[in-house]
């Protein structure tokens, strides 16, 4: 497999293939971001000389200097206010909350700031702002360090949520998202840092909505994050039983793709969502819904989810008891073909 190459100059651009693991792609991404756009700045707790705790920036304070990838104070409500200001006086700040659960001190500045800033101004101030939160379980790690926050990100009118399953989507999502002018939450699946893939960086493919995992005719999976890589090893164990699952990559959590959720679930008249956030109130509730909106003429049987418990999420070995395990998976997939009208 040829090695990626880049070129020295701003706006490089890297070509070829390359194996990486997922923090390896996220930490290219942001190094081929800062390299295009001089005002794109990196900022949070241990970005700099540390290079992170996932070490996703490693290296990038060492390259670009540290007026442009700096750590800040431990103060997440301070990050996501700095972000803000940056964004008013024209950069573009790709921000790190260092585990997803430290970003609740800083919901007032991403609901009531960020989020609105742009349609309070008419469009004045956007707010250019990625912001990068390490997400989900399945580290056993402690209390506040796994949550899985998109339901209450997705609800919030004015961002964009956003969560690549393999090193390839990584890539070319925070890419993208680094180019977008609207705030972006980008949650990266931590317990998925580790996962090595072929990163094609001359072939993005549609970086806009949700992407068919795999392929299937009896029932669809529904995940992002994390769960995809399970689903599709819940879905080689169904094909040993002759169940045929397709799995789809919802990827976007806001905007929706509700266009490709409905064309493979037209095909296959079954789903399944799963998701780690708690069950009630979840995504899966919302992607249930705009499945029976588009589908309810064809469906077999009702939209089941798969999700973590109404609980706050449980540190340490807990943690295997909380999220959805491959039994689960399975057997909310033979209730759903299983499944017969009164």
């Amino acid at each position: 497999m040829p090695e990626a190459t880049m070129t020295a100059n701003t706006g490089a651009v890297r070509t070829g293939t390359q194996e990486l693991s997922l923090n390896k792609a996220i930490n290219a991404a942001l190094a081929d971001a800062l390299e295009e756009n001089p005002r794109a700045l990196v900022l949070g707790e241990d970005v700099g000389r540390l290079g992170g705790v996932f070490r996703i920036t490693d290296g990038l304070q060492e390259r670009f200097g540290a007026e442009r990838v700096f750590d800040t104070p431990l103060a997440e409500s301070g990050i996501l206010g700095m972000s803000v200001g940056l964004a008013m006086a024209g950069y573009h700040p790709i921000p790190e909350v260092q585990f997803d659960g430290f970003t609740y001190p800083a919901v007032n500045q991403i609901v009531t700031q960020i989020a609105r800033m742009n349609f309070r101004t008419r469009g004045a101030l956007p707010m250019p702002i990625t912001l990068r939160m390490p997400s989900f379980g399945g580290i056993q790690s402690p209390e506040l360090h796994s949550e899985s926050l998109e339901w209450l990100f997705a609800h919030v009118a004015g961002l964009k949520v956003v969560s690549p399953s393999n090193p390839h989507q990584a890539y070319h999502l925070m890419r993208h998202a680094a180019t977008m002018p609207d705030p972006v939450v980008f949650m990266e699946p931590k317990s998925r840092y580790w996962q090595k893939g072929s990163v094609d960086f001359e072939t993005p493919g549609d970086l806009t909505g949700s992407v068919v995992a795999r392929e299937g005719r009896h029932l669809t999976l529904v995940a992002w994050g994390a769960m995809v890589s399970r689903c599709l090893q819940v879905a080689d164990m169904a094909a040993e039983d002759g169940v045929e699952v397709e799995v789809l990559d919802l990827r976007w959590l806001k905007p929706i793709d509700a266009e490709g959720l409905a064309r493979s679930v037209a095909k296959t008249r079954r789903a399944v969502v799963v998701h780690e956030a708690p069950r009630s109130a979840g995504l899966g509730a919302e992607v249930a819904q705009l499945i029976t909106e588009h589908c309810f003429g064809t469906l077999k049987a009702p939209v089941e989810r798969v999700t973590g418990f109404d609980v706050p999420f449980p540190s340490g070995s807990l943690e295997n008891e909380y999220l959805p395990n491959a039994d689960r998976i399975l057997f909310g997939i033979q209730r759903v073909l299983e499944y017969r009208r009164g």
